[in-house]
């Protein structure tokens, strides 16, 4: 596979960039292609992986991206050139790896590659474009459509964890005050644990998935989804952290109480960085505020480990903003196809997606496709 043979280069080009996001690196590509990768009769992903040198041979970039077909066959298809991680939020950014002084050349490298062969594709989805960057000045001088925005927020971390919490603003200190009295006051008592070894992985993730469903089904506060009720999307997140912690870069969070994991959140280790991906809790202790607890515990062990930063991972949400963190900005383009094919299935496929019915996305599209041509 083209990801396998770019692994040694495309690791230490990923080394580079900050902040560090699994979604870039080939270890976490490679599980989406095997197990998220779509074939089906209805839509099929066809891997499409470009790799950038300079003049000297040097890797400077990896655009690991699918053509994705919409139906699988037939003339009525659609084909959109996208980044790998077409999922239910499970890759919470897509896009280039590229180092920010790379941008520019890249990006003309990449356009001209793609203009050059717009007959195999409608539209291009170009997403985790950096604000302000050249990638993003080349698309909109190219008619490109801004589609979303993708904040992603960071904590640069002090020496100590007293100097970090003397920076917070006064509500989090109060919130934090109420988390580990609240507890106490009621006569509890939590041990707070961070998994890591390759025996324990599995256990540990199995557990998450079940808080974190638990998590999605709590009525009276903010919506979660259940990212992984999927088997397949089980099946990856296994198989990724596992091989994460035989290289000794996971770290599973758990707060314990009475012998009895309440809360836990997933961890991935970059070098000095810390990435905290998805979380789950027992909702019977949702009143103790338990998943404030894991986020600070986890931060305190990330400062007495010596981390340097700890990404909260994406969105705006006031269970991370609350620690006032710095916020990269991330967006989403899409480029259609300047080819009369390109831009009628872009129109028709638009269309589909603010008439359709649930349920009956194919039919209705056949049906507008069919009028189209």
């Amino acid at each position: 596979m083209a990801l396998e043979s770019l692994r040694p280069e495309w690791e230490g080009l990923d080394a580079d960039l900050s902040p560090r996001l699994p979604f870039r690196s080939p270890l976490w590509n490679t599980f989406w292609c095997e197990h998220l990768r779509e074939h089906r009769a209805l839509v099929r992903d066809s891997l499409c992986v470009h790799a950038v040198r300079d003049a000297g041979g040097k890797l400077i970039a990896v655009a690991p991206m699918v053509v994705t077909h919409r139906p699988s066959m037939g003339p009525f298809q659609v084909r959109v050139l996208q980044f790998l991680g077409l999922d239910p939020n499970i890759t919470e950014l897509r896009g280039l790896v590229c180092r920010p002084e790379d941008d520019g050349a890249v990006f003309d490298a990449l356009y001209r590659h793609f203009v050059s062969r717009d007959g195999d594709w409608d539209w291009l989805r170009w997403g985790g474009v950096r604000q302000g960057g050249a990638i993003e000045q080349g698309l909109s001088a190219a008619g490109a459509l801004k589609q979303t925005e993708i904040p992603v927020l960071t904590l640069p971390l002090p020496s100590t964890w007293d100097e970090f919490k003397g920076k917070l603003s006064r509500n989090i200190k109060e919130s934090l005050r109420k988390c580990y009295n609240s507890l106490k006051r009621d006569g509890h008592e939590f041990v707070f644990r961070a998994v890591e070894r390759p025996d324990e992985a599995r256990p540990a993730i199995m557990l998450f998935f079940k808080l974190h469903a638990k998590r999605s089904h709590e009525a009276g506060t903010i919506v979660h989804n259940d990212v992984f009720r999927a088997p397949r999307a089980k099946a990856f997140l296994l198989d990724y952290a596992v091989a994460m912690a035989e290289r000794g870069l996971l770290r599973v969070f758990q707060l314990e109480i009475a012998g009895v994991v309440v809360a836990t959140r997933i961890g991935f280790v970059f070098g000095s960085e810390l990435y905290l991906y998805y979380s789950g809790y027992e909702p019977d202790w949702g009143k103790y505020s338990v998943m404030t607890t894991v986020v600070a515990e986890s931060i305190r062990y990330a400062i007495e480990n010596g981390f340097k930063l700890v990404c909260l991972s994406t969105g705006r949400d006031v269970s991370k903003t609350r620690w006032s963190p710095h916020e990269d900005l991330f967006l989403d383009y899409v480029l259609v196809s300047p080819r009369l094919r390109g831009r009628v299935a872009f129109q028709a496929y638009s269309e589909v997606l603010r008439q359709s019915e649930p349920g009956k996305p194919v039919g209705k599209f056949l049906q507008l496709a069919r009028r189209a041509w």
